[in-house]
């Protein structure tokens, strides 16, 4: 019978391109230069240990779990998950072929296995304990078949929003898989905004960030929907002009952006949220303007949002409630 896998294409999705391109999954690590075709665990235990000698205990039993899982658990026919999380995409995939070493084909990234990918999946689309289960940031863990089955799920069918999958594999959860996972919830918080709360939603930002911001005037659109500057009648510099797209599907592209440039004068500066993220196109556009334009998209705005998220506004806070924790993290000498 065949498992199912979730494997990470680097932090934030860094490498799926590549996994799609080369049609692979891969895992590191960079200085571990060695074909693990005939090692066992011991023996990747004993690699991992020299090779990273500051490493905890638990440090290396991780490392050489999810390097032996690669090489010697995954088999043909197993079914695999990598997530894109500026789009919000999980692709499904099936393990074609056996382990190789190929140290070459994705930089630090040299342990792969070759993969048919047959499938994209929206992160919107997937029930909540599918969720909470592919939310660990380990490289490389195990899903259970219900999981899977979610994944699988054709959409165009009716189904309970909150039905229960049972057994759903919780992998061992550290520091960073609970930062990771908090930052999806989030994601997903801020996706059930509207354009307008939107809009509100930068102003709170900009606001946390010690400008005095307002979100302008409906009207006909004049790639300006939040304004921002020191004294907030736009005399003191920097002068902040906001664009806000919310099309989570649909990535803005060149033209809106050259649009929106066209708007700035001397002295402002363009901010130009899109919870689609933008094209490569788009990006160009705005490292070659006249202008200073800053792009968000959904992962930068999380970020900044968190990061100014004790200086938030009562209005910020109502639209993104969210609560502080503290989690205890490991001594030097443990």
């Amino acid at each position: 019978m065949s498992q199912g896998w979730m494997v990470r294409s680097g932090r934030g999705g860094a490498y799926v391109e590549q996994f799609l391109q080369h049609k692979v999954i891969a895992i590191g690590w960079n200085d571990l230069e060695v074909d693990l075709s005939n090692l066992s665990q011991e023996d990747i235990v004993v690699r991992v240990q020299k090779t990273y000698p500051n490493y905890h205990r638990s440090a290396v039993a991780n490392a050489a779990a999810m390097l032996f899982k690669i090489a010697s658990t995954l088999a043909k026919g197993d079914r695999v998950v990598t997530y894109d999380s500026e789009r919000r995409i999980y692709h499904l995939g099936r393990i074609t072929g056996s382990y190789k070493h190929l140290p070459n084909l994705i930089s630090g990234l040299q342990h792969t296995r070759a993969v048919t990918w047959d499938k994209e999946i929206s992160r919107d689309a997937l029930l909540r304990p599918t969720k909470n289960s592919l939310g660990s940031t380990l490289s490389l863990f195990s899903l259970s078949d219900a999981v899977i089955k979610d994944l699988e799920h054709d959409v165009e069918q009716p189904r309970l929003p909150n039905a229960i999958i049972p057994n759903a594999v919780e992998p061992e959860e550290s520091i960073d898989d609970t930062e990771e996972r908090s930052l999806e919830l989030i994601k997903d918080l801020i996706l059930g905004l509207d354009e307008d709360e939107m809009e509100q939603l930068l102003a709170s930002l900009l606001r946390a960030m010690g400008y005095k911001a307002r979100v302008s005037p409906k009207g006909p659109d004049r790639g300006l929907d939040v304004f921002a500057s020191p004294d907030g009648l736009g005399l003191q510099s920097p002068r902040i002009k906001g664009e806000v797209k919310h099309r989570p599907t649909s990535s803005m592209g060149a033209q809106d952006i050259r649009t929106f440039i066209s708007t700035l004068r001397p002295g402002d500066c363009g901010i130009y949220l899109s919870t689609g993220g933008f094209t490569k196109e788009a990006r160009y556009e705005a490292e070659r303007a006249n202008y200073p334009v800053s792009l968000i998209n959904l992962d930068d705005l999380v970020l900044l949002i968190t990061e100014n998220y004790a200086k938030f506004d009562e209005s910020g806070r109502m639209l993104v409630p969210l609560v502080p924790i503290w989690w205890p993290a490991k001594r030097d000498d443990q």
